[in-house]
């Protein structure tokens, strides 16, 4: 294991120990459905009936583990993974969300959805598809645009996973070269968030749950780096911004008479806090108001802090309803134009001077791409001028708004930075918008 590699894998526990979302991605056949498989097997996961049904199939063959999260019927008749499946273990020192995401480039927008919520991507690196050989090693697209696109789209934490050395005659040389394309790339393309790089063989289970035999590896399996990676945390302190996602009469069933009772305008806090004595701005309209209570899971609370879901009651009567945003007075200017990433993933390129619709939180604005400034070349990751972007690009772009939003830089909040992009003649989702700046 090289000095480098020790320096960016955590060595310490976390003291935080809530449940941690992760998706596996990478190229197709990469071996991610076996992955998540031999994680559930190991850890003990597979409900007594799954597990008969799998050794029934087998006839007396070694376990296709990949059946456990490929469940769609055309799925297992094709053998690859189309919709991303979500699957649920612990262990005795944490709890985990694992997101299998498509590896073929016609789902990456599955793998995009995954991602959006992650604490932590796995991306899986099948040895027996690089020229480990050569002096130089060259990446799969796919993986280097999941990699970017994990990062894009602010994945804490990111994990190589390099697969099947069960199936090379010297696992040691493979793995070396690997893990020295992977760094190179991870330096290029500036992924800060690099946890590791991880040896493993999903179908024979070495390094998945329990340490590595071999004397030229010394790190954690990749069980143990999971449970040491940190969830996603996004501020408490400093300005509020709450989308409204609800608005509900506290204590009324929204039958005759219940008028008169407060609203509640409820939503899940993106980041800052909230307490009765605030002031408070709602947007679009701009009107200002004091909080007079704060409440989670239906009662009373004296705080609500950014990852809660809280019900905020202002002190007057104001226009406010789903899509609205509540936030400290001053901290967000709307704006109607705006810099930002665009991962495109429709089959129907996107053009400048298109329009489209975009959902910002829980809002729905007429939005036009204004200009492409460039698209990102995933081989070489250098921008390159474009009139378009076609299906899996992904490209910097201007978007002018019908209306002002109350946006954030995506680097700043995930919650106030990020929209999705959707044709209004077909009503597919056709891109992922990340805000850089404003103006």
């Amino acid at each position: 294991m090289s000095a480098v590699l020790k320096l960016i894998v955590p060595q310490a526990e976390v003291s935080d120990h809530r449940a941690l979302r992760f998706l596996t991605a990478g190229s197709v056949d990469d071996g991610k459905s076996t992955l998540i498989g031999r994680l559930l097997y190991d850890s003990q996961a597979i409900l007594a009936d799954q597990l008969d049904t799998l050794e029934k199939r087998a006839a007396g063959e070694p376990i296709d583990l990949s059946l456990l999260t490929d469940g769609l019927e055309a799925e297992r008749e094709q053998g690859i993974t189309i919709d991303v499946a979500y699957r649920y273990f612990a262990t005795r020192k944490r709890k985990f969300i694992i997101a299998d995401a498509p590896g073929h480039e016609q789902y990456t927008r599955n793998m995009v959805t995954a991602a959006a919520g992650s604490d932590a991507a796995v991306v899986l690196v099948d040895i027996t598809k690089l020229a480990w050989r050569e002096a130089t090693v060259s990446l799969l697209p796919q993986t280097r645009r999941h990699a970017l696109l994990a990062h894009l789209l602010r994945v804490p934490s990111i994990v190589f996973a390099v697969n099947k050395l069960d199936a090379v005659d010297n696992p040691e040389a493979a793995f070396a070269a690997a893990q020295k394309a992977l760094l190179a790339f991870a330096e290029e393309a500036g992924l800060t968030g690099v946890a590791g790089i991880i040896p493993v063989s999903a179908l024979r289970g070495d390094n998945v749950t329990q340490p590595l035999a071999a004397d030229w590896y010394d790190g954690p399996s990749l069980l143990q780096l999971l449970e040491r990676l940190p969830t996603t945390q996004e501020r408490t302190e400093g300005a509020l911004l709450q989308p409204v996602q609800y608005v509900a009469r506290d204590g009324g069933d929204g039958s005759e008479g219940a008028g008169h009772q407060p609203r509640v305008f409820w939503g899940r806090i993106a980041h800052g806090s909230v307490k009765a004595g605030d002031a408070v701005q709602v947007f679009p309209s701009g009107e200002t108001a004091t909080v007079a209570e704060v409440r989670r899971a239906g009662s009373p609370v004296a705080r609500a802090v950014a990852g809660e879901s809280g019900g905020i009651v202002l002190d007057r009567q104001l226009d406010i309803s789903r899509g609205d945003w509540i936030a400290s007075p001053g901290s967000l200017a709307p704006t109607q134009r705006f810099s930002a990433t665009l991962a495109w993933l429709d089959t129907e390129p996107a053009t400048v001077g298109r329009k489209y619709w975009v959902r910002h939180g829980n809002r729905w604005v007429q939005a036009r791409l204004a200009a492409i400034e460039h698209r990102l070349d995933i081989h070489n990751l250098q921008p390159v001028p474009a009139q378009q972007l076609a299906v899996n690009e992904i490209g910097r772009v201007q978007i002018e708004l019908q209306q002002p939003l109350p946006l954030e830089p995506y680097a700043s909040n995930r919650v106030g930075g990020a929209m999705i992009v959707v044709d209004p003649a077909s009503n597919r989702t056709s891109g992922a918008l990340l805000v850089r700046s404003l103006g």
